[in-house]
């Protein structure tokens, strides 16, 4: 089978590379032929290494070289890059004459159903119904985030195939006949597993809204009023704008002892084994990727019920804790206990592990060759 995926880029650290790589990976090694197609790689290597025989090609479109400009400007140079994306894309297509060509949205996504290259079309959403409306905007741009969100169920309804990561977020879509739902696998990135008996605490994720990482700092100095807490230390890896925002925070507080900032590693998995909990005060995820492979290597999980994710995931009290709403004193208490109590840390964490099981790469690939042969074979 010919599969290609599109997406916007493939050179930074993140969960939806991550998962694409993987994917990719497995593909490949079951003798699918795979193309990756990208409009912003602008000549960057991938964080993350594919496989040899895997074709990577960027089309050299770059929206993201529009970010900072002006509202009009960024209108009219998005219309205009669109349309050459759209040219470029289906020139490709139509010379490839894939089986399958799955976008990992958005770019792509309002037109690629309607070029005429033979592949079902399968969109794949790694964020979730309500994505565009959490910053809670105001003004036009608030008005543009409404539109487009309300545009996007329109969008997901003309693919062949429409896939999101959890059963919470498809509720959210409505009655859709195209939808299914497929989790990311959970992956093993390390041959070791976590005892739950240091003193370290982990957050991995890009610096920047979503992640609320501001939060996680508020509460780590909560956390840290109790002074037979204080041989803890809370390392989170990632990058991104809000690096000097986090770090001003972190001086601020007076934490520079027990809180450090570091940039990305590639071997994240020994960074999980090493630590005894794991914390996410995301403001929104589509399916936590950072949580299930910490989880897989034995950490429980302190996290926010942001939507969507952790209530498909987390079983409150067995292998992870759940704090609802957004209350940060609420979230340090959990915290705290957990760190407090060395006992129930490592049940948990045994009590994570088994998410490597219901969530295997096997099992979450078997369901995807399912959906792409009743796509090939025309039976949706």
């Amino acid at each position: 089978m010919k599969i290609v995926f599109c997406h916007c880029s493939i050179y930074n650290p993140g969960g939806m590379e991550r998962v694409l790589q993987n994917k990719v990976k497995w593909l490949a090694s079951h003798g699918h032929e795979v193309m990756v197609v990208t409009t912003d790689q602008d000549r960057r290597p991938p964080f993350y290494e594919f496989p040899e025989g895997v074709r990577l090609l960027d089309l050299g479109i770059n929206y993201s070289a529009d970010n900072g400009k002006p509202l009009y400007r960024k209108v009219v140079a998005f219309l205009r890059k669109r349309r050459l994306h759209r040219r470029r894309l289906s020139d490709l297509l139509k010379m490839e004459r894939p089986d399958i060509t799955v976008s990992l949205y958005p770019s792509e996504s309002s037109f690629i159903p309607d070029i005429n290259d033979g592949s079902k079309k399968v969109l794949e959403l790694h964020f979730n119904r309500f994505f565009r409306l959490q910053y809670g905007r105001n003004g036009i741009i608030g008005w543009i985030d409404r539109f487009r969100s309300q545009r996007d169920v329109a969008i997901a309804r003309r693919f062949d195939s429409f896939v999101v990561l959890t059963d919470e977020d498809r509720s959210y879509w409505g009655d859709m006949d195209n939808i299914s739902v497929i989790p990311n696998a959970a992956m093993p990135l390390a041959d070791v597993c976590s005892d739950c008996s240091a003193k370290r605490v982990i957050a991995v994720g890009r610096l920047d809204y979503q992640k609320r990482f501001d939060r996680l700092i508020r509460i780590w100095n909560l956390v840290m009023q109790d002074s037979s807490l204080g041989d803890w230390h809370l390392d989170i890896f990632g990058q991104g704008e809000w690096n000097e925002h986090l770090n001003d925070m972190i001086n601020k507080y007076g934490l520079t002892e027990s809180v450090t900032i570091h940039a990305p590693v590639k071997n994240i998995g020994y960074e999980y084994a090493s630590s005894s909990i794991l914390v996410m005060t995301s403001a929104y995820e589509g399916f936590p990727m950072v949580m299930v492979e910490a989880m897989s290597l034995g950490l429980p999980v302190v996290s926010y019920d942001f939507k969507c994710g952790p209530r498909d995931i987390i079983k409150n009290g067995e292998n992870g804790i759940l704090v609802n709403g957004s209350d940060e004193q609420k979230f340090a208490k959990e915290l705290a206990l957990l760190m407090s109590d060395e006992h129930n840390r490592m049940k948990m964490g045994m009590n994570a592990r088994d998410v490597k099981n219901w969530l295997s790469e096997d099992v979450i690939m078997d369901i995807w060759m399912k959906l792409f042969h009743n796509l090939k074979e025309r039976r949706i």
